[in-house]
């Protein structure tokens, strides 16, 4: 039962935690999920007794995530509608190894930037439907009922083209690259995602290059509905 309770007490806190505006659930929900349950962040920061710890556990995600844990100030991100609002697809014939090639180190022209971080799969979600309908356990009354959770740890990797493109020139780029999928930001800037993310990569805009100073009024964007007509012109 107290195990139940500490378990129950790390969720809680985990998601009280990811709720906060600034902490980015995508990137940050496996590694402070993993910091919080070896309570490696449970820091008084007046004393700042386990920082080193807590700083260690986070890792290279630390300047992502550290405001999760409240172990710095709340990042003041943009809160500009068309960096947020998005549209995504997944796209056919996805070449896993190339995304992966291009993705491994920054890219030496900067024609794109690339974020890695874990992401949590449920390993129970890829079994065949017959196994998990007739798994079973057998316990007595007296013992305590946890739930089986096979958790596989993956790198999400995407990548942000450095500079703004209409809606059919960010899915050609990402399809070039082989990625799965790809969001593309109502502000111009394009987001190819690799096949070992969910939710389709990080719901905010971080292109190098874009947007730019101007805002370009929504009733304005370059959806690529010009080079569809030019197109059929053809």
């Amino acid at each position: 039962m107290l195990r139940l309770v500490v378990m129950g007490g790390v969720i809680a806190a985990l998601s009280a935690l990811l709720l906060v505006e600034s902490c980015n659930e995508a990137v940050c929900a496996s590694v402070v999920s993993k910091c919080m349950i070896t309570q490696s962040c449970k820091c008084d920061l007046k004393n700042c007794s386990c920082c080193k710890e807590c700083s260690n556990c986070l890792s290279y995600l630390y300047t992502e995530c550290c405001s999760c844990v409240d172990m710095c100030p709340k990042p003041n991100y943009s809160t500009n509608r068309l960096s947020t609002d998005s549209q995504v697809a997944d796209l056919p014939e996805a070449i896993p190894n190339l995304f992966q090639v291009l993705t491994a180190e920054r890219d030496p022209h900067e024609r794109w930037l690339t974020f890695t971080f874990p992401v949590d799969f449920d390993i129970s979600m890829f079994k065949p439907q017959l196994e998990k309908e007739f798994k079973y356990r057998t316990q007595s009354v007296e013992q305590e009922v946890v739930p089986i959770k096979d958790v596989l740890t993956l790198n999400c990797s995407v990548a942000y083209m450095s500079q703004c493109m209409s809606l059919n020139k960010c899915t050609a780029a990402c399809q070039s690259m082989g990625a799965a999928s790809f969001r593309w930001f109502h502000d111009g800037c394009c987001e190819c995602v690799g096949d070992k993310c969910i939710k389709y990569g990080i719901n905010e805009s971080r292109c190098l290059r874009c947007p730019q100073t101007k805002v370009i009024p929504e009733d304005e964007a370059d959806y690529g509905e010009e080079e569809e007509e030019d197109g059929l012109q053809a």
